[in-house]
């Protein structure tokens, strides 16, 4: 009698696992982002990382400004991640607020940052995340230091200084400062994207307020620009909110909710700013240098070599975990 009990407290719920004294238990069967999808966890943050370096390429053929290009991309994202995640319910916590921040800064920080100082500069600055990535997330979730995080983030920052070579310019400290602080946000983000009470509720909550934030935020320039805008501009504008945000959002968010580490997700997203001169010279024809060939190779490979490692190890794990 007390065997049936056991097991019929222990049982899965809607996707909860339950503990023998009928607890939830903070991993879940079912994710609260993204749905029913079947896929491994870091491939779906590295196809979330591809829509994001296509950006380049259509903020590049759009004719609007940064504020009325944030405008409609933001509305569009918003509600592309509301359409996806809407069977996981919208309602925030605490964790919600701060993470929809977080987004929300990260994206107008580095917005801001582009006009006060370079583009490579911005770029290369923001993506300093996994850095603080590397040296937080073992002290906040008390996790073990891997020598291979600091082997392919030390790897990928090489080569990101290799893609940059006389390009970035030092004298712009405002614009600089800017961009650090987008990184820092990018950081944090991923981070509490882990934090468990991240997991009580829709992950991808913290995309859909972050993006209506920038709605209110760049409102007067994106209604302005509707009386200027061509149709080239549009289809730049809903590629850009539904695709290279709303869908590449709900994938990552979808990776993160599967168990995806902060530090992994950090370094298979220098995949973006490496195959973002990609597309442009595939389509534009603007020729990348050949330091940039160069760092870019070494990032691919180091990102590649990582994520083959961590998804053997996630398959061991898998494997090991007893069966109930």
């Amino acid at each position: 009698m007390r065997e049936k009990k056991f097991h019929a407290k222990t049982r899965r719920r809607k996707g909860e696992i339950l503990s023998p004294t009928g607890e939830r238990n903070l991993v879940e069967n079912r994710d609260r982002s993204g749905g029913g999808l079947k896929a491994s966890p870091l491939f779906l943050v590295l196809a979330a990382a591809l829509l994001w370096s296509t950006g380049g390429l259509f903020i590049k053929w759009t004719s609007l400004s940064a504020f009325e290009l944030t405008f409609g991309r933001s509305l569009l994202a918003a509600l592309t991640v509301a359409f996806f995640t809407r069977r996981e319910g919208y309602r925030p916590n605490m964790m919600t607020v701060l993470t929809s921040l977080l987004y929300a800064g990260l994206l107008l920080l580095f917005v801001v940052a582009t006009k006060l100082t370079t583009a490579a500069n911005a770029i290369f600055l923001q993506y300093t995340a996994p850095i603080y990535v590397l040296i937080l997330e073992p002290l906040i979730y008390k996790e073990k230091f891997r020598r291979a995080d600091l082997i392919a983030v030390t790897v990928c920052v090489a080569g990101m200084s290799l893609f940059f070579v006389g390009k970035l310019e030092p004298r712009d400290v405002s614009g600089n400062l800017t961009a650090l602080a987008s990184g820092l946000c990018f950081a944090f983000y991923i981070l509490l994207l882990r934090h468990p009470h991240s997991q009580r509720v829709n992950r991808a909550a913290s995309v859909i307020y972050g993006n209506l934030l920038l709605v209110i935020f760049t409102a007067p320039a994106g209604i302005a620009a509707f009386g200027h805008m061509t149709v080239g501009d549009a289809l730049s504008v809903a590629y850009l909110g539904i695709f290279q945000i709303g869908v590449a959002y709900t994938l990552f968010t979808l990776g993160m909710a599967r168990g995806v580490r902060s530090l992994d997700a950090g370094i298979v997203g220098y995949i973006e700013p490496v195959l973002n001169p990609v597309w442009v010279f595939l389509i534009l024809g603007e020729q990348p240098s050949t330091w940039a060939i160069v760092g870019g190779g070494i990032i691919i490979a180091a990102v590649a070599s990582h994520t083959v490692w961590g998804a053997r190890k996630s398959k061991q794990k898998a494997d090991a975990a007893p069966v109930h």
